[in-house]
């Protein structure tokens, strides 16, 4: 048996299918649980602002529907400063596990609340259950899927954000006609699913081959490999080219004294730069607008001129429909164009959009024109339609690429915290913005996204086609390994590299 801590989760079995394309998917599927958990709870509560009943059940105002909201991103910044260092230490697939356990408890107690208080620990909990997913999947993804797989499947991971956020659409608006407070509880303890069906895939996945050769496991890093990439054959050129670069670069971040302690990831400029590269990514996908539309879209057609309960139901159901689509197009093109090119071409779309979202708010926001008012939603759906091409695949693909082994849990650590942080900021804020200055809120948005895009032009590197160690060189200046790329390898370029039998001996 392997796959866990020694001290930690070893009785979580384990069952791996014996082809690595069946074991991808899983991963993907096991990871992106926390992506639909966290999409199905954003248009949940979209839904729910929009809802008489839970309004009227809570008292709401606009200062208590903030808090109600944003709540889930206090428990996130805590997960952020402190599950990236349980991550380390038991393992990246026990730690996935009592994260979906932490979510489950949390859900139970959201779908049994009986004041604002209790709804609001409720989601505290929530938020650090599934940043703590959102902490260890992406990075249990990056180090586990095969080169070819990790674009698409951490672009992927995102992607489910709007599978969660449709289901919950749909529910929430069947839901909306019971006249009783089961109408947004029922939506609250659906939420439990997902959280199930990460605990049930658990068995059939691995651990990361990266954390187990960093703890000294060669021989079970290397089964992992070969089953990851290639049916289980140990002796693939293409398995033990990707042990050796490994097993090399950790060999120089540990003789660099190289550790994974949290101060690890300030100590050095390049560290810094990684960190800085993943925290921008994380900022900049909370602040680019996207929010308003994600938890507050009934605010946001209201002001556009559509009052109906029933119309904004239904275009939240359209809505991440849309998105969903719009997502699974960019993580097909996010391997061919870049991580670069797609974050920069889906900002300055997103800006141009959102511009425009203000100036037909305030021209037919209180307005009879119906032309004006569709033009309207039109344009909303343009705008997050850009940012779901671009962004949704980039979030969680981009920060554990250029964050290296040493840094990689407590980096997205920090990333979670600074997610969890712009976020709490953002949805707390809004509703009181969108009430005192309606229109200009967009207009001011629109200003900060052309700063980002400036920013990602400049200051970030492409990742594209490099294993996690091979991008050490885009960051400081060379790689430490000597073996050739793997992607020239598996193109059959480069086969021909003195390793083999030797390799498998030291098993």
């Amino acid at each position: 048996m392997y796959g866990y801590s020694k001290l930690v989760g070893a009785w979580i079995p384990l069952w791996l299918p014996s082809s690595s394309l069946s074991i991808s998917i899983l991963l993907v599927l096991c990871s992106s649980i926390t992506s639909t958990t966290f999409g199905y709870d954003g248009s949940m509560m979209n839904g729910l602002n929009i809802l008489p009943s839970y309004l009227d059940y809570f008292r709401l105002t606009p200062a208590t529907t903030g808090l109600n909201t944003a709540s889930l991103w206090i428990g996130g910044c805590i997960a952020g400063v402190t599950w990236g260092k349980v991550t380390d230490l038991i393992g990246r697939r026990p730690a996935l596990f009592w994260a979906a356990v932490l979510t489950l408890i949390a859900v139970v107690l959201q779908t049994a609340a009986q004041n604002i208080a209790m709804f609001v620990i409720a989601r505290i909990i929530l938020g650090f259950g599934t940043s703590a997913s959102g902490l260890t999947g992406p990075a249990y993804l990056a180090e586990t899927l095969p080169l070819h797989w990790r674009g698409w499947g951490l672009g992927i991971f995102n992607d489910f954000y709007y599978v969660g956020g449709l289901i919950a659409a749909g529910i929430t608006y069947r839901t909306s006609f019971i006249d009783s407070t089961w109408a947004w509880r029922i939506p609250s303890v659906i939420q439990g699913i997902f959280s199930i069906l990460c605990i049930v895939i658990i068995p059939f996945i691995p651990e990361s081959p990266r954390w187990l050769l960093f703890h000294g496991r060669r021989e079970e890093a290397h089964y992992v490999l070969a089953q990851t990439y290639s049916d289980g054959d140990l002796t693939s050129h293409i398995v033990l080219a990707q042990l050796r670069e490994i097993e090399d670069t950790f060999e120089y971040e540990k003789n660099a004294g190289e550790t994974l302690s949290v101060t690890q990831i300030f100590r050095t400029r390049t560290a810094r730069k990684r960190v800085l590269l993943a925290v921008s990514a994380a900022v900049f996908s909370t602040i680019a607008g996207n929010v308003i539309a994600s938890y507050y879209l009934g605010t946001m057609l209201t002001n556009a001129g559509i009052s109906s309960t029933t119309k904004q139901l239904q275009i939240n159901i359209i809505l991440n429909a849309f998105c969903l689509v719009c997502s699974v197009f960019g993580t097909y093109f996010i391997d061919r164009w870049g991580r670069k090119t797609i974050a920069a071409l889906s900002t300055m779309l997103l800006t141009i959009f959102l511009f425009l979202v203000g100036a037909l708010t305030k021209v037919f926001g209180n307005s009879s024109n119906t032309s004006g008012v569709y033009g309207t939603v039109a344009v909303i759906f343009l705008f997050q339609g850009a940012y779901s091409i671009g962004w949704t695949p980039v979030l969680y693909l981009y920060p554990p690429e250029v964050l290296n082994y040493s840094i990689r849990a407590n980096g997205m650590g920090v990333f979670q915290f600074f997610l969890n942080g712009a976020a709490l900021l953002i949805v707390f804020t809004m509703p009181v913005a969108q009430a005192s200055i309606g229109w200009k809120t967009y207009m001011i948005n629109g200003a900060w996204d052309i700063v980002m895009l400036i920013a990602i032009l400049y200051f970030w590197i492409e990742t594209k086609g490099k294993t996690l160690e091979e991008i050490d060189e885009l960051i400081e200046g060379k790689k430490h390994s000597e073996v050739p790329d793997l992607e020239k390898i598996i193109r059959g370029g480069e086969v021909q590299y003195e390793y083999g039998a030797s390799e498998v001996e030291k098993e």
